[in-house]
């Protein structure tokens, strides 16, 4: 029984690692030949658990191959656009100038139901507001309105707006991550300066805490139980 537990936690641990090495698009919209990877460590790693007759590197050392084999391919891909089409394909347009595309979408087997789904998803109802739609090598659908039904932007109004960046967050379920005050321009003298405002001397009273652009807090106070 424990030998089922420890062998358990190892695998897990390395199928953990190995989706950590071959990169953040394992974790999100994955190709076809990393989805069959992905599917493939999955089964790989069933075996020394199921079977503990089978020796534990039997579930190792192929995963081991396989995703040597995937950082092997990534580098070819980059290297090879014929490699790049064989392996991952090439988006296929399905709407140009506000029309379907009739033979590509038989050719993908995509129905229009299926197209229309996917638009409606986007926040667009009619195919009329659409100039181009395109099924991107993940199975997604990429969709560029016609200028009349993109949203309004600050540059069609003539007006220039600072640039705002992705708040600092240095304060996360009561603990202070110092090196993200560096990163917001502040020190923690600042901070404890401006906690004291809230009557806050312990950062454990904190559930969140982050710093804008413009040196302000969006903070969380954790509630009394």
């Amino acid at each position: 029984m424990l030998t089922i537990f420890y062998r358990t936690i190892v695998l897990y641990l390395c199928v953990v690692l190995a989706m950590r090495i071959m990169g953040k698009r394992q974790l999100g919209e994955l190709q076809p030949s990393e989805f069959v990877i992905a599917l493939m460590i999955s089964e790989l790693a069933t075996i020394p658990i199921d079977t503990q007759n089978t020796p534990f590197l039997h579930g190792v050392i192929p995963i081991v191959a396989l995703v040597l084999m995937e950082l092997l391919f990534s580098v070819l891909v980059i290297k090879s656009e014929f490699l790049r089409r064989l392996i991952t394909g090439s988006p296929v347009q399905i709407i140009k100038d506000g029309k379907l595309l009739f033979k590509r979408l038989r050719n993908l087997r995509i129905c229009i139901d299926d197209v229309m789904e996917q638009l409606r998803l986007a926040g667009y109802s009619s195919i009329s507001q659409i100039d181009s739609a395109i099924i991107e090598t993940n199975g997604q659908l990429s969709v560029i309105p016609k200028e009349t039904e993109r949203p309004l932007t600050c540059g069609d109004m003539n007006l220039s707006p600072p640039q705002t960046h992705v708040p600092h967050t240095v304060v996360s379920d009561g603990k202070l991550r110092k090196k993200n005050l560096d990163g917001a321009g502040v020190s923690e003298q600042w901070l404890k300066r401006k906690l004291q405002r809230y009557n806050i001397s312990d950062y454990k009273d904190i559930v969140f805490l982050s710093i804008t652009d413009e040196k302000k807090l969006v903070i969380q106070i954790r509630e009394q139980a």
